[in-house]
């Protein structure tokens, strides 16, 4: 069983910046993937990035560029840089995990996959 505790959202100008970190209990967090999903109001979830066991990632095209998703595996945790902020981006933001083989590769886009769920954090973006 593992718990995750997302931190670090809030409210931010267009253009700022804001790091969430999310702490995994547990010994094995590295044979984890981990990912970061987003919902606004009335939106279903998306994956805005993800990082398998292995260090492979996967972000949407939406944040290309702008956000860093890493993970310190001493620290059983996993942040999300997030630069140049937008007002689309506001949304709360959950941390998920899934169990795989160690240095695996994967990383799933859909909500499905993950088996383990931060309770969220909210970022609001003002323009």
């Amino acid at each position: 069983q593992v718990q995750l505790v997302e931190s670090g959202g809030g409210l931010v100008q267009a253009g700022g910046s804001l790091r969430l970190s999310c702490a995994a209990s547990g010994r094995t967090f590295s044979d984890y993937a981990m990912a970061w999903f987003r919902q606004a109001p009335g939106k279903q979830r998306e994956l805005v990035a993800g990082i398998s066991s292995g260090g492979s990632t996967k972000y949407a095209d939406s944040v290309k560029g702008r956000f860093i998703i890493s993970r310190d595996n001493a620290k059983s945790t996993v942040y999300l840089q997030m630069n140049s902020l937008k007002p689309e981006d506001a949304a709360v933001y959950y941390c998920a995990a899934r169990r795989t083989l160690r240095g695996s590769s994967w990383v799933q886009s859909t909500p499905t996959g993950y088996d383990y769920w931060g309770q969220g954090t909210q970022v609001l973006v003002s323009s």
